[in-house]
């Protein structure tokens, strides 16, 4: 049984200069120019990263604790969306604050059991006045229990892409371990699921390695950064896992929406901008 009473972490700041190597990474990383002045939204992801010491981290490679992870045994995470508010853009060579802060909490029951749902507000204010930049609001689900209790999901053949319909913008992709494995590299992210295949079908029961969930959201966003249009607000969830070798596509319209779709008519993920 899940048990936070008495969890009520404090505020946390952080400041970090936005060097230009990151969101260069990134760029190779999507075959795209690197930016610049600006990070284009989301790319703040690969700034701020936690580095835990090695003697730190669980059997799934995630910290075994954390200021703002919940302290309940067994504690496996999802990603689940979020929101982001924009006001002026982080930009390269510049100092900026990030104060985190927890936003809210929920517990939940699941067909899966319990499941606590974490909401973690980050505001990022210029380090030399103080000024409110963005806004960001990271949605995570949390699970206790030994992943081996859950049913073994089903092999998979990675199928024919996804009709692109007649979505304006598409993005078609293909993540391979060797995507995943550079953009766990980049954001500092050792969860086993997205490059240790053996761990991930066997342990956690899932058909492949599992591409990130924070990827999809920015493969998201490039649709309208691509069209040259400027996001100020954004929101998105995921819906559904996408796995290495199963191609998937990103499709927007200049109206706002935005979605991942996968193999089977399969929405991944979905998305709002304005």
């Amino acid at each position: 049984m899940i048990d936070i009473e008495g969890w009520a972490p404090a505020p946390h700041e952080t400041t970090e200069t936005i060097t230009p190597g990151p969101a260069e990474a990134l760029a190779g990383l999507l075959d795209t120019a690197p930016p610049g002045p600006e990070l284009p939204p989301l790319w703040h992801w690969v700034h701020f990263l936690e580095r835990p010491a090695q003697k730190d981290l669980g059997p799934d490679g995630h910290p075994l604790a954390g200021h703002f992870l919940p302290p309940i045994p067994d504690r496996r995470r999802m990603f689940a969306g979020g929101r982001l508010s924009l006001r002026r853009p982080l930009r390269i060579g510049a100092a900026v604050t990030r104060r985190s802060e927890l936003a809210s909490t929920e517990l939940k029951h699941g067909r899966s059991g319990e499941l606590l749902f974490v909401t973690v507000r980050h505001t990022f204010l210029d380090g030399t006045d103080g000024t409110e930049l963005a806004v960001e609001e990271q949605d995570l689900v949390y699970r206790s229990g030994d992943p081996a209790t859950r049913p073994a999901q089903p092999s998979y053949e990675p199928p024919e892409p996804p009709e692109r319909g007649d979505a304006p913008w598409t993005l078609a992709m293909t993540a391979d371990p060797v995507l995943l494995f550079r953009f766990s590299a980049l954001t500092y992210n050792a969860h086993r699921i997205h490059y240790d295949e053996a761990y991930t079908t066997q342990v956690e029961c899932h058909p492949g390695l599992v591409v990130h969930g924070p990827l999809l959201a920015i493969l998201c966003l490039e649709l309208p950064r691509r069209a040259g249009r400027k996001v100020n607000r954004l929101s998105f969830r995921a819906r559904s896992p996408v796995y290495a070798g199963q191609p998937f596509i990103a499709t927007g319209s200049p109206n706002g929406d935005l979605a991942i779709r996968a193999p089977g008519a399969v929405t991944a993920m979905t998305a709002e901008f304005s």
